[in-house]
C-alpha cells in the first residue's frame, strides 16, 4: 500500500537539511530503485522553486510499504529525523487515483 509521509521542519532547518541531505537522498534513491517511490520533495518556505536562504518548511514522500508499521519504521530511521530537521513526522495511508 502507498503511504504519505509528511515531515514538518523545525524553524531555520536549512543548515541541518543540507548536512543530512546526501544520506536522505540515498534512502529515497533506494526506494526508487526498488520501484516503491511515487514522489518525494520538500515544501519551499516561500513561493519559489529555489527558496534560497528561506529554506523549506517540510517534506512529502509517497511510497509503497507493506504496512503502516513498516512506513513508520522507515520514516523513524530517516537521516533528517536523526539530524533534528523534522519537528514532527506524520504518516497516512494514501490511495492514488490520478494520474491513472
Amino acid at each position: 500500500m502507498l503511504y504519505a509521509i509528511f515531515g514538518n521542519d523545525i524553524p531555520d532547518s536549512l543548515q541541518k537539511r543540507l548536512a543530512a541531505r546526501p544520506a536522505h537522498l540515498a534512502r529515497l534513491q533506494a526506494l526508487q530503485d526498488a520501484g516503491r517511490l511515487l514522489l518525494a520533495g520538500p515544501f519551499p518556505t516561500v513561493d519559489a522553486a529555489d527558496p534560497g536562504a528561506a529554506g523549506f518548511s517540510g517534506s512529502l514522500i509517497v511510497a509503497e510499504f507493506a504496512s503502516l508499521a513498516e512506513a513508520q519504521a522507515w520514516a523513524d530511521a530517516d537521516p533528517y529525523v536523526a539530524a533534528g530537521v523534522y519537528a514532527q513526522v506524520a504518516i497516512r495511508p494514501f490511495k492514488k487515483v490520478f494520474p491513472a
